[in-house]
């Protein structure tokens, strides 16, 4: 059993390191997304703010209220419409402000405050890769430890749980071959 877990818990580390080493290419990514949406939205908006700007003194929002206030519902859906156009553009912006910092913070703001259509899409054409950045590789070497010092204390949690109930000895799950020895 020793050997297993001496395997197991190493195949953990490695795994984890290597996965944390894939998450600053994954936040890059987000980050081409969301700039790439951005970019759209905006430039869904430019033929609006050229009409805002001829019709309400550059003020989008002063033409959107204009439409929410038409009787004609077409022209009150158009109105609605852009509100949440001219909202994407807003939360797009706010997201970009909060990834433009190092790493660690990228990743807490995500954490936070990630878009998760935004995600799902970006996980769909994920293309896994390891940056070998100093920062990016002390955040794999990080977050990769602190995953396998949380698996073994799942094991040894489990191992302990197992002994108070009867289960397999200590020696068994710690790495022994299971048998006690008796006291005389």
């Amino acid at each position: 059993m020793a050997v297993i877990r001496g395997l197991l818990d190493r195949i953990v580390l490695l795994c984890a390191v290597v996965i944390a080493g894939c998450v600053p290419s994954f936040i890059a990514q987000y980050r081409q997304h969301a700039g790439g949406r951005l970019e759209q939205v905006l430039a869904d908006l430019a033929p609006f703010q050229r009409i805002a700007d001829r019709e309400h003194g550059g003020s989008l929002p002063a033409l959107v209220q204009y439409h929410l206030q038409s009787g004609d519902p077409t022209f009150h859906d158009e109105g609605a419409a852009l509100q949440r156009m001219l909202d994407a553009a807003q939360r797009l912006r706010e997201l970009m402000r909060g990834l433009d910092s190092d790493l660690y913070h990228q990743c807490l703001y995500l954490l936070l405050h990630g878009d998760g259509e935004l995600a799902h899409s970006t996980w769909q054409l994920y293309q896994p890769g390891f940056a070998l950045s100093v920062q990016s590789v002390l955040f794999a070497l990080l977050i990769g430890v602190l995953l396998w010092l949380i698996f073994l204390g799942c094991w040894y949690a489990l191992a302990w749980l197992l002994r108070r109930s009867g289960g397999p000895t200590r020696g068994a799950l710690a790495g022994g071959d299971g048998v006690t020895p008796r006291r005389s």
